[in-house]
């Protein structure tokens, strides 16, 4: 019996009982329905064996069949198997860089003589101590022996301008200025007098870099990882034998040193696509971006980082461009008052970015890969089955034999395999 009569034996059943008096169901209409609950609950479908002897079918069957295997072997095993070792376990790293900076530099003072000296780590790189980068300065705008007294606003600050005293109101703050008015119109500047550090920044560049052959400076990374999944820590500066030795010889070249990590800030510059003279004047952020990419099934020294280079901030920026701070040094002259030299510095600001992962051999990933796809043979069933139920011409002779009810307990005997000997024609 098929499926569809037991379904219409069921429905006319249920249909034929009345109501109660009440409008209430029956006591036979519960039974119908718990029967039917309990058939479909307690039940199991079996796949029954078609042979199915036709040129188109197994045409079909064929070409899917080669198709699947092909992008098992092809994709599956070669691709995500070999190339992206879809066999290992992968775990990524913890990171941390420390870095240090050497070399002297000649400042020029540009009328400021007391700047023209030699600079060293401990005076252009500000501050001495940044998490994941380093600040070098190329230029700067120097104010010296500033002390807290009443003078006149700079005249390039806009909201300090003034043409008589009644624009400097009292106690109020002038917009990016330096102090607070004093209420007096300054007639020699035509700004408004303030109470804040005096003698106020003058914000002009000079025409040169303050500093010149920071290109010429060196930095040395340490860069510590560590793979917790595997226990497994590298570091940057021990990757030869005779390392200090080495460290104090080596530079960097992505060609004929690519592990030594002694980098020229010119160079590191220039491997980013920039020119490092174009960058002095106003600054910029430069990004150094190391990579390990481990494969633990092989020796563990072949872990290795590398090294790549590029510029973060946009070049096209006139907003806001380059790179720049202010900071102060503090003192007490002779008389007690207390004094600084306020410096507005520009240069290059060198961010680490440090990424990579580790993998290892792992039955899991591996079992699960070749898993997935041999279970895509699946697919060749669902394409021939859908062809035959529903292309074929003599596709309900072929759902007759692939479909059977079987009612009550499995005791009706059928075939075990049914053979379609007819050749199917398309419609």
């Amino acid at each position: 019996m098929t499926s569809g009569g037991m379904c219409s034996m069921t429905l006319s059943s249920f249909h034929v009982e009345s109501s109660s008096s009440d409008g209430k169901p029956s006591a036979s209409q519960f039974r119908a329905l718990g029967a039917a609950a309990r058939n479909a609950f307690f039940k199991y479908d079996t796949p029954r064996l078609v042979s199915v002897h036709s040129v188109s079918v197994g045409l079909l069957n064929r070409v899917v069949q080669i198709s699947i295997i092909a992008y098992v072997v092809g994709y599956v095993a070669k691709f995500a198997l070999i190339y992206e070792k879809g066999y290992q376990q992968t775990d990524t790293l913890e990171s941390t860089v420390t870095t240090k900076v050497k070399g002297l530099v000649v400042a020029s003072g540009s009328g400021h003589e007391w700047i023209s000296r030699v600079w060293d780590t401990a005076d252009y790189v500000v501050p001495p101590l940044e998490n994941g980068a380093f600040f070098v300065t190329t230029n700067a705008v120097v104010t010296p022996n500033q002390q807290h007294g009443t003078c006149p606003e700079s005249p390039i600050i806009a909201n300090g301008k003034c043409l008589n005293h009644t624009e400097c109101p009292v106690d109020v703050p002038v917009i990016s200025g330096n102090g607070i008015r004093t209420g007096v119109c300054n007639n020699l500047t035509s700004t408004c007098d303030i109470f804040g550090w005096c003698p106020t920044e003058v914000d002009i560049l000079p025409e040169e870099p303050v500093l010149k052959g920071t290109e010429n400076l060196t930095v040395l990374v340490k860069n510590y990882i560590v793979f917790p999944r595997f226990h497994t820590k590298r570091q940057s500066i021990s990757l030869t034998a005779n390392s200090s030795r080495y460290f104090a010889t080596c530079l960097y070249h992505p060609e004929t040193d690519p592990l030594c990590p002694v980098f020229r800030l010119g160079d590191i510059v220039s491997f980013s696509g920039e020119r490092y003279e174009e960058l002095v004047h106003l600054g910029a952020i430069i990004g150094i971006i190391i990579e390990w990419n481990c494969n633990l099934d092989y020796d563990i020294a072949l872990c290795l980082p590398k090294y790549t280079f590029r510029r973060i901030d946009d070049r096209l920026d006139e907003t806001s461009k380059g790179w720049n701070f202010r900071y102060a040094d503090y003192w007490t002259d002779a008389a007690g008052k207390e004094r600084r030299t306020l410096m507005k510095v520009y240069g290059i600001r060198f961010v680490f970015y440090v990424s990579g992962q580790a993998g290892k051999f792992s039955i899991v990933p591996f079992l699960t890969n070749i898993g997935a796809g041999l279970a895509l043979l699946h697919v060749v069933t669902f394409c021939c089955d859908f062809f035959l139920l529903h292309v074929v011409k003599f596709k309900q002779q072929y759902s007759d034999h692939k479909f059977e009810t079987v009612s009550g307990y499995p005791t009706v005997k059928t075939t075990d395999s049914v053979t379609i000997a007819a050749d199917l024609a398309m419609k």
